[in-house]
């Protein structure tokens, strides 16, 4: 089963005539994570035809404007729409009361349950859990508190080898969830079979992390280390890292850096300053570190 990242929105601050604030939609294992959530994202996901329905779990990396002002919105679009499931967000704290507010001074009415999972640790913590999927925080080091998110897949179940399971009538099909994790078979006779005969390599998990707005910050890699994509931010090239150190953002070969130390799979830059009209100096600029890097593209789906 493959999982796939839509690239929603991945400007900074100012949304333009193609591109919209950072929001992505992550589909894995069945379940639809939605990533941020900028002024203008639940117009990104109707384009990207995805279904309200089936997000059910929403993580919010800070508390800036172009990474929550859609928010708001996309709740009450959910009661419009006749959720009565509970959502979960994960955020830092203070989002309850921001979107409490929000909602009491408007007379918004939810209609549904809106479950927070409000976070204020500094060191990684894992917030999400069930029996495919993990995710974990990437503490980062912004103007206020923030944080990225690493997604998981749990290891999967290897595969049955049938032309040589079939050998032996003794294995019946009430022995395949022993044999899909690991054990070996033991014959009447004593005999062990071994697993390795009787079943194959399970599909590789992958994993997907997704560095918001940070400065340059090594101890990010032994939490992102070999994960198969990295989304990080990179607002800024390098002759300007003295304004990306004092805004609390990334320049594209820092990422890039970040990219290699960390032997990722693959790297896409994004929350490109607007000064920027040709985004390709930024990969210009990261492949000199880390060859494969990529730029987002609005309503891209990244097979990972």
């Amino acid at each position: 089963m493959s999982t796939y990242l839509t690239i929603l929105g991945f400007n900074s601050a100012i949304p333009t005539i193609s591109s919209s604030p950072t929001a992505q939609l992550l589909e894995m294992e069945e379940r639809y994570f939605l990533i941020d959530c900028g002024e203008g994202t639940q117009v990104q996901l109707r384009k990207a035809k995805a279904k309200f329905s089936r997000i059910n779990h929403i993580f919010i990396s800070h508390l800036h404007g172009d990474h929550c002002f859609g928010l708001p919105g996309l709740i009450a679009s959910f009661r419009l729409l006749g959720r009565d499931t509970p959502l979960h967000v994960y955020g830092p704290k203070g989002i309850k009361q921001m979107l409490d507010t929000i909602f009491t001074i408007t007379e918004t009415h939810r209609g549904f349950e809106v479950v927070y999972h409000e976070l204020e640790q500094n060191s990684s913590e894992k917030i999400y859990e069930d029996n495919r999927v993990e995710v974990y925080t990437i503490p980062l080091d912004h103007r206020i508190y923030c944080n990225g998110y690493l997604f998981k897949e749990k290891p999967k179940d290897r595969h049955l080898n049938m032309s040589e399971i079939m050998k032996y009538d003794e294995i019946e099909v009430c022995d395949y969830h022993n044999l899909k994790a690991g054990k070996d078979f033991v014959l009447s006779d004593g005999y062990v079979l071994k697993n390795d005969v009787l079943t194959t390599e399970p599909v590789p998990p992958v994993s997907y992390a997704f560095c918001s707005d940070t400065r340059y910050l090594e101890k990010v890699i032994p939490i992102i280390k070999n994960v198969t994509v990295l989304y990080h931010e990179s607002t800024f090239l390098h002759d300007l890292k003295e304004m990306a150190d004092y805004t609390g953002h990334s320049t594209a070969m820092e990422a890039a850096t970040i990219a290699q130390k960390a032997e990722v799979g693959k790297l896409i830059l994004g929350h490109f300053s607007n000064r920027y009209a040709d985004l390709t100096v930024f990969t210009d600029e990261a492949r000199n570190v880390f060859p494969n890097t990529f730029l987002p593209k609005a309503l891209e789906v990244v097979k990972i």
